[in-house]
């Protein structure tokens, strides 16, 4: 099976819970699965924001999601794009494109689903995440 990245869905209906639209965009089996990819995604990527720029994306997530976002520890230092799906590969314990794919269908859901913390998040991020939030333009213009 090979694996490609996830394309933005342009049209994920407003009321989808960032969880179903992450079990669309990635393409999950299930729900639960969806859910377990989402919150590990997240939480990896919490480590790597200032305390102060949790509160804004976890209001965007449900509950079950925001609470780890709120209380992961911070990173020791900042990481690449590269660097970061390796982490969440690691943390996985799956091949690193298998762990692109959940990082990417997890940033791609959630910025199809807003904007405004999509850009909090690539503001706060090392140059090179813009892709893994299915975003080419910045990633060309970076």
């Amino acid at each position: 099976m090979t694996l490609t990245t996830p394309h933005p869905r342009t049209t994920i209906p407003a009321p989808l819970s960032l969880t179903d639209a992450v079990r669309e965009v990635g393409q999950y089996g299930t729900r639960t699965e969806a859910a377990t990819v989402t919150r590990t995604v997240l939480t990896s990527l919490a480590a790597h924001l200032p305390p102060e720029h949790r509160a804004p994306l976890s209001a965007a997530l449900p509950p079950e999601t925001a609470h780890p976002l709120l209380t992961a520890p911070p990173a020791p230092h900042p990481l690449t794009a590269r660097e970061f799906v390796d982490s969440v590969a690691a943390g996985m314990e799956v091949p690193s494109a298998t762990a692109r794919w959940h990082v990417t269908s997890v940033l791609t859901a959630l910025s199809c689903q807003s904007d405004v913390v999509t850009t909090l998040l690539l503001a706060c991020l090392p140059p090179g995440y813009a892709l893994l939030f299915g975003r080419a333009e910045l990633a060309a213009a970076g």
